[in-house]
């Protein structure tokens, strides 16, 4: 029985999401893209995960 060595680590499990975003995209142009897109994926997986409150936030 074999295990995956990076699943095991907590950063790897973080953004194994990200990284398969970026392999769909073929990378990206321009690093003002490049930010802009990864902050987006992080922001809507800290939403998914919980660890935003965002039902006492005002608009």
């Amino acid at each position: 029985l074999r295990q995956v060595r990076y699943l095991n680590n907590i950063v790897e499990q973080d953004h194994r999401f990200i990284k398969k975003r970026v392999r769909s995209m073929l990378g990206f142009k321009s690093y003002k893209t490049a930010t802009s897109i990864v902050s987006g994926v992080e922001a809507m997986h800290m939403i998914k995960k919980g660890q935003i409150d965002l039902q006492n936030q005002s608009v």
